[in-house]
């Protein structure tokens, strides 16, 4: 079996960790020693932590370190543990669509099976990255995992809630905005870091909020809502719900 090949099965191995019954649980790590004690712990999967992996080197989180820097530091968890390793690499480390393809590229050359990519920018005049123009990082993110073989899992984050982004009133209504156009351009996921309180924001997040038949989360329970099948769930660092597909928007 080719490396490819073998990254591919990984890669199907992690999408489908997120469709059963339970939560995934993802510990983050940011070096070999933390992914080697959690991988020995039991964990099916790792992922790393952009903060932790740019603290440990000297640097503080915002995309300061380098798209090298951090590269290299996934690839050595990858080459010392067995499980797939899935990569926070921030923002993509540019603001164009073809720098968000350069870093799935060096994703997938360093053995890893996964990505996170948020549209956060720490401008406080303009906070988040343009909606169209996240969609087609996402786009292009999913056409070099086409073209390698390698069929990355994406997690596409958002930070309104997470900056505090426009009046409260109005965030759900952008999250849902964003986080469906971000699943319609290819992400296996969605994170919506800072939403604490599902209840609050009109009872849960639902295939039916989402327009797919198959990523349904209610209020904290995992169980389906307005007809959509039960989801897979994962949660990263304990904090906050990610919302994985199941079969693209097709019930299983």
């Amino acid at each position: 079996m080719t490396d490819i090949a073998a990254q591919q099965l990984k890669a199907t191995s992690f999408r489908e960790m997120h469709r059963g019954p339970k939560a995934l649980l993802l510990p983050n790590v940011w070096d070999v020693a933390s992914a080697r004690i959690i991988e020995e712990a039991g964990f099916p999967a790792i992922a790393t932590t952009s903060a932790g992996i740019a603290f440990s080197v000297g640097y503080p989180d915002g995309q300061w370190i380098s798209r090298e820097q951090m590269l290299a530091r996934v690839g050595r968890i990858v080459r010392d543990v067995t499980v797939p390793v899935t990569a926070d690499v921030e923002a993509g480390y540019g603001h164009r669509p073809e720098d968000a393809a350069r870093t799935a590229t060096g994703i997938i050359e360093v053995g890893a099976i996964g990505m996170n990519l948020e549209d956060g920018t720490l401008d406080p005049a303009q906070p988040l990255v343009d909606r169209v123009l996240q969609v087609e990082k996402i786009r292009a993110i999913r056409e070099v995992g086409r073209k390698a073989g390698v069929e990355l899992v994406l997690n596409a984050r958002t930070d309104v809630y997470w900056a505090e982004v426009g009046p409260a009133e109005l965030r759900y209504d952008e999250v849902l905005l964003r986080t469906r156009a971000y699943r319609d351009a290819g992400a296996d996921c969605v994170f919506v870091p800072g939403l604490r309180d599902p209840a609050g924001s009109g009872g849960g997040v639902s295939g039916e909020h989402f327009g797919r038949p198959g990523c349904s989360a209610g209020a904290g329970t995992g169980k389906a809502r307005g007809g959509a099948c039960e989801p897979g769930l994962r949660t990263d660092a304990g904090n906050s719900w990610r919302i994985a597909s199941r079969g693209r928007g097709t019930e299983e």
